[in-house]
């Protein structure tokens, strides 16, 4: 293939702050992955996450008002960056254990969402990520300005949970938690991740219960949480009213019209000839299945009855994404790992 493939940059003239902060917490969270195994890189890491920051929140902008059509519709930033912002700073603070960014948190948190509450989780929008984030300071570290964001995240939680009194999320006839019609699976994904780290980080405190309701009478334990998160997972894998995994390449039954160029296209060993851009859209609209097994791919998802178009040109459900596959890897690794189980 011959596709051109351009690369862009922010800069103080070109603000991104969205994506330089969302930059800077990947690696501050990786730097805490790597603190105790090679300390020197886990150093390298946060100092580099510090000095991004430094430049996200310096020059302030959203990277869709700098690169404009080249990343809009598909990928504007249609949460501002100040979600980002807060949500560096947090994973700063806990990298660091530096004050300055609780600061920073206590001083821009009005400004930057932090009293506002948000029912999903995506690579646009992290204030949900971030209030649980931050609830972790409270329930495990006994943090007590963290302790409004445990408020936060009751009502995240409590709204995905039928039966609660701030219940508001919507599920398809077969208990798929459903948020749009484009990639569906995402906001499950994300959704099931957070019910997993919100079930530990309240396990690992004492009497840890998300508080539903403004009276207080109604909770919900760990176990719960992890039981939502659970039957989330086992729908994405088949466990669900078409039988289909939506993982590709796992069980018996998954998507075989994969909206993925490499996977639809022929491998190189198969068709040695070259293959233009244009000539790619033969292999788009062909009825054929993928001939390169995208192993391990989860899709958009089905729609809000359950129904799942194997179809290449339908994107909605037939894409797959780094942004619906990471959130699922921290939800298997969950459910792999026995010394985690709640239930």
């Amino acid at each position: 293939m011959d596709t051109t493939r351009n690369v862009y940059k922010v800069s103080s003239e070109n603000p991104g702050s969205d994506v330089a902060a969302e930059t800077a917490a990947a690696l501050a969270a990786a730097s805490i992955v790597f603190k105790d195994s090679d300390p020197s890189y886990s150093t390298k890491l946060l100092q580099t996450a510090i000095q991004v920051f430094d430049f996200a929140n310096r020059y302030k902008g959203s990277y869709s008002d700098s690169l404009g059509s080249v990343v809009c519709p598909f990928y504007c930033s249609y949460s501002g960056y100040h979600d980002e912002l807060l949500w560096a700073a947090s994973w700063l603070h806990r990298a660091s254990e530096n004050e300055s960014y609780l600061t920073y948190i206590q001083s821009n948190g009005h400004t930057l969402g932090a009293d506002e509450d948000d029912f999903s989780f995506s690579w646009d929008d992290k204030r949900a990520g971030t209030k649980i984030l931050l609830a972790k300071g409270f329930l495990e570290d006994n943090i007590e300005d963290f302790q409004l964001y445990k408020a936060h995240s009751d009502n995240y939680i409590c709204s995905l949970a039928p039966g609660s009194p701030n219940f508001q999320a919507q599920y398809t006839p077969g208990g798929l938690l459903y948020k749009g019609s484009e990639s569906n699976l995402q906001y499950v994904t994300t959704s099931s991740f957070l019910l997993l780290a919100y079930a530990k980080y309240l396990s690992s405190s004492q009497g840890g219960e998300a508080t539903c309701g403004g009276g207080g009478t109604s909770t919900i334990t760990s176990d719960k949480l992890v039981s939502l998160a659970r039957k989330q997972v086992d729908y994405i894998l088949g466990n669900n009213p078409a039988k289909m995994s939506y993982m590709v390449g796992f069980g018996q039954r998954y998507p075989q019209h994969v909206h993925h160029r490499g996977s639809s296209l022929p491998s190189v060993h198969a068709h040695p000839a070259h293959i233009s851009c244009g000539d790619g859209f033969q292999y788009l609209n062909s009825r054929s299945p993928n001939p390169n097994i995208l192993v391990g791919a989860v899709l958009g998802g089905p729609d809000n009855r359950d129904n799942f178009a194997d179809d290449r040109n339908n994107y909605q459900q037939s894409e797959p994404a780094t942004y619906i596959n990471a959130p699922f890897v921290g939800a298997l690794a969950f459910f792999s790992d026995q010394s985690t189980q709640l239930v």
